[in-house]
């Protein structure tokens, strides 16, 4: 089980990054950042998958000989057979824990200990049980979850054998289309997209009519413009009940966000220096937090008002 100051973890890559690049992120973050689990796999698009494959194997290697928990993530949008087929793939694996994106995944985990991802949607209690009974033993949930709701989970977990994972920084995943939106806006089709979403690392950017930076795509996903932030809700999360807190990669200096985030937990750093420093180290565009207040998910909120 979790320590009492909280996991630190690090989800999944959601982006389509040079092979190699990836492979030697996660070389990085086994040698140097303070998290206790990584997941790894691809959540987005089953096309990508077969880039990554030559190199899972050592990545998982070198992370677990850091000493951290590995968990592979399947798809979180099945359409295809070859989507099937990778999630089966996945949840073959006996060697590491396997997180469950979609429902395809839950048959053939039930029974057996394994991780629901955030693209599960668990809302409410009722959910959270029937899938404990399954075999889930953490479950991470969907970015859009206000504080009241997490606050209920928590609660709803005291007589299972169960933890919650909250993502706390990183652009938050929206929606998932069928549809490739990196592929269109090439004029290409999903067929024959030629891997073109590997040209933004961090999602393509949109913007509205009149200019203003709105949302990002991620081939199939849809991602929040703004990078959210939940540093100085920490303390408020781990009263709850959040035993782990989800970093999303992206292509800052994720050891650095890594340092950053353990120290606020183990209160060796004041939360207004490690504001600072996140805010250094961040891409371009601007914090967000609304949604754990119950508010539009693209604001900011000061916890001292709430």
């Amino acid at each position: 089980m979790p320590d009492h100051a909280g996991e630190l973890t690090l989800g999944p890559v959601p982006f389509n990054w040079q092979p190699e690049a990836w492979r030697d992120f996660y070389f990085r973050i086994a040698d140097e950042a303070p998290v206790a689990c990584v997941y790894l796999g691809e959540t987005v698009c089953s096309k990508r998958a077969v880039l990554f494959e030559p190199y899972y194997q050592a990545v998982a290697e070198r992370l677990a000989l850091a000493g951290k928990t590995v968990v592979f993530s399947t798809l979180s949008e099945v359409v295809l057979k070859l989507d099937r087929k990778l999630v089966d793939s996945i949840c073959a694996t006996t060697d590491y824990l396997v997180e469950a994106n979609d429902a395809s995944a839950l048959l053939r985990l039930r029974g057996r200990a394994h991780h629901i991802g955030p693209a599960m949607n668990v809302y409410n209690e009722k959910t959270l049980g029937v899938l404990a009974r399954g075999g889930a033993r953490n479950f991470c949930l969907p970015a859009e979850m206000p504080a009241a709701a997490v606050r209920a989970l928590c609660e709803a977990t005291r007589d299972l054998a169960v933890t919650i994972e909250v993502q706390v920084f990183g652009r938050q995943s929206l929606a998932l289309s069928a549809r490739c939106y990196h592929a269109r806006a090439h004029g290409r089709t999903k067929d024959s997209c030629q891997f073109v979403c590997e040209n933004d690392p961090d999602g393509l950017e949109l913007k509205t009519l009149d200019g203003r930076s709105f949302l990002t795509v991620n081939g199939i996903q849809t991602l929040s413009y703004e990078y959210l932030n939940l540093l100085d809700e920490l303390a408020s999360l781990r009263a709850m009940g959040v035993a782990r807190f989800r970093l999303s990669p992206h292509s800052c200096d994720m050891v650095e966000v890594a340092s950053i985030f353990r120290a606020v937990l183990d209160a060796r750093i004041e939360l207004r220096e490690a504001a600072a420093r996140l805010d250094a180290v961040k891409p371009a565009a601007p914090f967000a937090n609304g949604f754990y207040y119950g508010k539009p998910g693209y604001s900011w909120n000061s916890a001292a008002n709430h």
